[in-house]
């Protein structure tokens, strides 16, 4: 099958991958441009997991003010290289997670940040919400488990869905990002600032 170079560009600019990745997927996906993004996606994902364990020294703090001065984020996001910190791709990704804290308000980066008693007692109160409902007990837990996955994805910032396109999460967006760049990428921590807020 002849794939054209303006299918190729296209795929390009919405990607961001090399020629020769964007062809083949072309190829592989027989022209379709969607079913190609799909694919480049995932392939990107697996390059991302393989990167996981690289050690992250370099990177940025990224600062954002939002609301006229009443919301303020400070971000720290690692990669592996000044030379990657230093590029426009990564500058932007920087800028967007500290956005998106702005706008949704993680009180963590990752279920594993969120501490055992707050988990406890998290699932506690959802056990007592589906007792007082008449659920059998075998249902309950599973009830727990499932309600459980909904509390990560509200307070966990990678388990969040991406503001500007929720059918995404924050980590796939920095696996995105790790597979264009080939480094890996960390969130180190962040602070976010609300005026008037009670601590």
């Amino acid at each position: 099958m002849e794939i054209s170079a303006a299918a190729v560009k296209e795929l390009r600019q919405r990607t961001g991958a090399g020629v020769m990745d964007c062809k083949k997927a072309l190829l592989e996906c027989a022209g379709n441009i969607d079913k190609a993004i799909d694919f480049l996606r995932k392939k990107g994902l697996a390059k991302a997991a393989k990167k996981a364990d690289r050690a992250t020294a370099e990177g940025l703090i990224g600062s954002y003010i939002h609301a006229g001065g009443k919301i303020g984020v400070l971000v720290e996001v690692n990669c592996e290289s000044d030379f990657v910190a230093r590029t426009e791709e990564f500058q932007n990704l920087v800028k967007e997670i500290s956005m998106h804290i702005a706008a949704m308000n993680p009180l963590y980066i990752k279920r594993e940040d969120v501490p055992a008693e707050v988990i406890e007692k998290e699932k506690e109160i959802l056990r007592a919400e589906a007792a007082a409902s008449g659920k059998p007990e075998k249902v309950i837990e599973k009830i727990v488990e499932g309600r459980m996955k909904k509390f990560f994805a509200e307070n966990c910032l990678l388990e969040q869905g991406y503001i500007r396109d929720p059918e995404i999460t924050v980590k796939d967006l920095i696996s995105s990002a790790i597979a264009k760049l080939g480094e890996n990428i960390t969130v180190r921590r962040f602070t976010r600032y609300q005026l008037s807020e009670v601590l």
